[in-house]
């Protein structure tokens, strides 16, 4: 059993440089996309990232909010999927809290690009693999 799941997870998700993001599409199936990892997080609770606007993952989310984060950490073999929602924001502040310097060559216009917004993923609760077992565990 992990003593500290915000350490644990925590660590294990800032080293990886990929998430994978589950949303459900209009005929209730999952779908699930890598994404870049979240350019900001606090604690294992709340994680930010970019995308389009115009993609079918915002569609998605707009309809049903509902959502999963995965990170795997593939040299280990253990993993941490974090099941909760996600809003999408297209506010100056969230869009200016995660840009970074280079995001031009995805959002041409800058950081006030239309096709530009923020997908805010709050954690609900979690389920952890690591040696060849799994635990689930609750988030505050």
């Amino acid at each position: 059993m992990m003593r500290d799941p915000v350490s644990t997870i925590g660590n294990l998700i800032d080293k990886q440089s990929t998430a994978y993001l589950g949303s459900v599409d209009g005929e209730e199936f999952p779908n699930v996309k890598a994404m870049l990892a979240p350019r900001v997080r606090e604690g294992i609770k709340t994680f930010y990232l970019t995308t389009n606007t115009s993609s079918r993952r915002v569609a998605q989310f707009r309809e049903n909010p509902r959502a999963c984060l995965y990170f795997c950490d593939r040299r280990f073999f253990r993993g941490v999927m974090l099941k909760g929602s996600v809003e999408v924001l297209e506010d100056p502040a969230a869009k200016a809290l995660i840009w970074r310097e280079g995001d031009t060559m995805y959002y041409p216009e800058g950081v006030n690009d239309p096709d530009y917004c923020v997908l805010r993923f709050t954690a609900s609760a979690g389920r952890y693999y690591s040696n060849f077992k799994s635990e689930d565990f609750a988030i505050g």
